[in-house]
């Protein structure tokens, strides 16, 4: 569904909300004057006025008697969510039923789209892109209708392997191999590594998308308690592996899906050492490595380990072309497997999208394009976050990712966002209740909302309405326990 044409004073006051929401224009500090802002955005000035008037009432500025616009006070910044505890007991990955709701109505246009983890088209600005599938097919499109070897195209391997020394990351093109997404990717490394009935050690809260694939590979899990700053407990992954409980660990090392964590690069190479000593296989999910707000990227754990024991899985679906289905898988020690199960499951993955894909890798267009989204997602999270603050219950914790597009957000725990998912379908609101990131069902009072859309006057309203909706489900025991 394509968006409503949007007025110029609402650019004009997206630009300021900008400039605060990134700290340019810190709290207390006077905005541009209705004149100078007129003229930076090359606009009249009673455009100006209405932008500024509509800033007040997001409470973005405020106006001080004879004095001019002055950005607001911030609130207290809520803190972020509570580490959860977890057995060390390996348990089944029972998935929730709203799963398949949760996918039904996130990819659904009419509602607002705080749901799936997709970046929205307009963000990706494919054009370029499209172009160079365009000449790819038009040049080569005979030599692209044939299947690739498992290992994929030869030109996209070399690439990505180019592109993984930028953070420290030797790879050789034959370390790589092509795959449908981060999730055959991901689904490769179990093959590779367990049986039917082991046991793997995962990150809790974790992306969904695992624990559907966990489930169908019929293994179990310990969730291990994850810092929504830091990430997994070093201690309690010891204990786990030390007590011989697990075949395989699968962790994301930077800006993880839900909770946006990075480790610190101390305790990745703990955890690389641990493993190595217990002989356990690092399933490392690095599909945000790409999208980090600050000036490097963080380096993964593919980077730092030094026993070839880490099986490396990344994708270009979060940042460029979900569509396109590309994602890759690198290991040294178990390529062989990870081929014969590529090739009598998907055979090979289709090449006129990796050869357009490794030009524009090549002429140096991804970079350009990365650093717009990264402005983008760092942008829209940050005006997320100051409404949530602003229009969320007291008691609400919120993450504070350093790259990714999503937020954690935990609820005072009378709030069950099982209910309010239902709730906010029923006013077109999609987000993620916290339980379908669990193998065991908890963070009922937990919710990710998704900032992959950007930033409109659709998004900040539906995460208002979602606010006040939390709210009151918050009051209703109280009010029930008053009758």
């Amino acid at each position: 569904m394509s968006q409503p044409p949007r007025f110029r004073y609402e650019e004009v006051a997206d630009f300021v909300a900008g400039l605060a929401g990134r700290g340019t224009l810190k709290p207390g500090a006077r905005a541009p004057s209705l004149r100078e802002i007129s003229t930076q955005q090359r606009t009249s000035l009673s455009t100006a006025v209405q932008a500024y008037r509509l800033l007040e009432d997001r409470g973005i500025l405020e106006v001080r008697p004879q004095s001019g616009y002055y950005v607001a006070k911030a609130p207290p910044a809520l803190p972020v969510p509570a580490t959860a505890r977890h057995s060390i007991r390996p348990a089944k990955v029972e998935l929730s039923g709203l799963m398949l709701d949760l996918l039904k109505h996130a990819s659904d246009e009419a509602f607002v789209p705080l749901g799936c983890a997709i970046p929205n088209q307009r963000l990706l600005s494919s054009s370029r892109l499209d172009l160079v599938l365009a000449r790819t097919a038009r040049v080569k499109g005979s030599q692209c209708n044939t299947y690739s070897p498992p290992h994929g195209e030869m030109s996209l391997r070399l690439e990505i392997a180019r592109r993984a020394l930028r953070y420290g990351q030797a790879l050789a093109p034959d370390d790589i191999a092509i795959t449908c997404g981060c999730t055959e990717a991901l689904a490769l490394a179990l093959d590779a590594v367990t049986e039917p009935g082991d046991t793997v050690a995962i990150e809790s809260p974790t992306y969904f998308g695992l624990l559907q694939v966990l489930r169908a590979k019929r293994l179990k899990v310990v969730e291990l308690p994850t810092d929504a700053n830091t990430g997994v407990a070093v201690d309690a992954l010891r204990d786990v592996v030390a007590a011989g409980k697990v075949r395989a660990c699968v962790l994301a090392s930077s800006f993880s899906n839900p909770l946006g964590c990075t480790m610190p690069e101390e305790n990745k190479r703990a955890v690389l050492r641990l493993l190595a000593r217990h002989g356990v296989p690092l399933i490392e999910d690095d599909v945000y490595g790409d999208v980090h707000f600050g000036e490097e990227r963080p380096p993964p754990f593919g980077a730092l380990d030094t026993h070839d024991n880490v099986i490396y899985c990344g994708s270009f679906s979060k940042t460029l072309a979900p569509g396109y289905r590309i994602g890759w898988i690198a290991t040294r020690r178990h390529m062989a497997r990870v081929l014969e199960t590529k090739f009598a499951t998907s055979l090979a993955t289709p090449v006129l999208t990796q050869v357009a894909l490794a030009t524009f890798l090549s002429n140096g267009d991804y970079d350009r394009h990365l650093r717009r989204v990264r402005r983008e997602f760092a942008d829209t999270l940050a005006r997320m976050t100051r409404v949530i603050e602003q229009a969320f219950p007291p008691g609400t914790k919120v993450s504070r990712p350093a790259g990714n597009f999503v937020l954690w957000v935990e609820l005072p725990e009378p709030v069950d966002t099982r209910l309010l998912f239902a709730q906010a379908l029923e006013k077109g609101i999609c987000f993620a209740p916290g339980v379908v990131f669990s193998a065991s069902g908890k963070y009922a009072h937990c919710l990710r909302l998704s900032g992959g859309h950007g930033w409109d006057a659709r998004i900040e309203k539906g995460l208002r309405t979602l606010g006040a909706m939390a709210g009151r489900e918050l009051r209703r025991p109280a009010a029930a326990a008053g009758t």
